[in-house]
């Protein structure tokens, strides 16, 4: 079957989003052996389409490759579960709980170091923008525009880690941007977020603003302990 290159394209991420979830969702188990073959007969697709799928999953740390054997699934512990990918999967399974659990776990123990860190090095363009970007949340927020909401909020978060000043952290930008989209896309977010959300934001900003990083701080440490309320509550 020859596809054209878009359609391809299309078809061999269609192939890794339902593998990537089919393992990830334990659908199948750690040691479960896929056969190319039988992979290249499920989808219809070459034998290059399947390994070029393959090759991603075992950069994912999902799958490990065997010659003779097959292609054999990992289990969770040799996963890259920082992968953006791995994250959006596991959000979109019945793991969805965990995930979020942890990765506001994680939140909490580096963005509040992240703010700190931003307030004594960020520059006066990004620290303007903070301000803007806090001033933009809160008026959608109150609009109920949780998409609009999301992308701002994104770029928020993003900002701080990038001038955190701390390169590691700055490379958890793509995590934060996946579980703050998942929980919107899970329908967990309120229609008009709560008052000390927004109120949070805008104080993480201000202190931010000013350099004063003992506030930025503890400004970040209340915004995510009221993410972890919400989810708490809901749990419970």
């Amino acid at each position: 079957m020859v596809l054209p290159v878009r359609q391809a394209v299309l078809r061999q991420d269609a192939i890794l989003q339902e593998l990537g979830r089919e393992v990830v969702d334990g659908l199948v188990a750690a040691g479960h052996r896929y056969k190319l073959e039988a992979l290249v007969a499920r989808f219809d697709v070459s034998r290059t389409v399947i390994r070029d799928v393959i090759r991603t999953l075992e950069s994912f740390g999902l799958v490990s490759p065997k010659r003779s054997i097959g292609v054999v699934v990992n289990p969770m512990t040799d996963w890259n579960v920082h992968a953006p990918s791995v994250i959006r999967w596991r959000l979109e399974g019945h793991d969805r709980d965990t995930q979020f659990r942890e990765l506001t776990e994680l939140r909490i123990a580096v963005e509040p170091l992240a703010a700190s860190g931003a307030a004594m090095q960020a520059p006066a363009q990004a620290r303007e923008r903070l301000e803007v970007l806090a001033t933009t949340l809160r008026e959608l927020g109150e609009a109920g525009d949780l998409e609009a909401f999301l992308e701002a909020d994104v770029e928020f978060h993003a900002l701080i880690l990038k001038h955190s000043g701390n390169s590691m952290f700055a490379a958890l930008d793509d995590v934060v941007a996946e579980v703050l989209a998942g929980r919107t896309h899970a329908g967990l977010m309120p229609f008009h977020p709560r008052e000390e959300a927004l109120r949070a934001h805008e104080g993480l900003a201000a202190a931010i603003a000013r350099g004063d990083s003992a506030a930025a701080e503890e400004q970040s440490r209340a915004l995510l302990t009221e993410v972890n309320t919400a989810l708490v509550r809901r749990e419970a």
